[in-house]
């Protein structure tokens, strides 16, 4: 579920009449009806869950997980000789497996949620910024890509900051998404692999290009959209 924002307006929300959660018919659960709820109508359109609850619960645990597995990939790295650590490597290949499933299964299920959609992409800032800043200090990494690394996300939060108290909406881009699997990638190819090997870093940096145009295609958004 990880990747930059675009901006929306937020729509207006129409009454409607809720059918049955199912009939035998066949109609999908929360299929729209014009049979009314016994309390009236509902102020917006609902959408039943695929799953039940428990399983309802997973894309967040697996979102709060990473977060989780943050302080550990941190510790790995840092006592690992000269930034190259495959358990701290495995770790962060986790991180990006989680990153995929946790969205995945929340769209299949019908699950998302407010808090997956903040947290997610947070949590993969948070591991891709520590894994830039401590690949850094052990010469893996550039000067240059801590630098435009942490400028994009400074920009991103100051972004969000901005425009949400205005009443935009952000929805994951497909170009987000995919600067976020080319980042995941090539940080942790970096981290298995020898210092002087060139091709994990042809991957980062690739990483980094689609990046800074996601980020520049979210400041055209909301440019565009505090216009209006």
């Amino acid at each position: 579920m990880g990747g930059f924002f675009t901006l929306s307006t937020r729509p207006r929300l129409t009454p409607v009449r809720i059918s049955p959660l199912a009939s035998k018919s066949g109609r999908r659960l929360g299929d729209p009806g014009r049979r009314a709820s016994p309390g009236g109508v509902y102020p917006f359109a609902m959408i039943a869950r695929a799953v039940p609850m428990p399983l309802a619960q997973l894309p967040n645990a697996l979102t709060i997980a990473r977060f989780g597995l943050i302080p550990a990939f941190v510790v790995l790295l840092a006592t690992a000789d000269g930034g190259h650590s495959w358990p701290a490597g495995i770790l962060f290949g986790v991180a990006a497996v989680t990153d995929q499933v946790d969205g995945w299964l929340a769209r299949r299920w019908r699950v998302e949620s407010e808090f997956g959609k903040y947290a997610d992409p947070l949590a993969d800032r948070l591991m891709i910024d520590a894994a830039v800043i401590l690949l850094f200090l052990a010469d893996r990494l550039p000067w240059a890509a801590l630098v435009m690394i942490v400028a994009r996300d400074t920009m991103l939060l100051a972004g969000a900051r901005f425009a949400m108290p205005r009443g935009y909406e952000f929805s994951v881009s497909f170009l987000g998404k995919l600067a976020t699997w080319v980042l995941y990638a090539g940080v942790a190819f970096v981290i298995v692999s020898h210092d002087g090997a060139r091709w994990p870093l042809w991957i980062f940096w690739a990483g980094v290009a689609i990046a800074i145009a996601a980020a520049l295609v979210y400041v055209l958004s909301a440019w565009k959209a505090m216009r209006r």
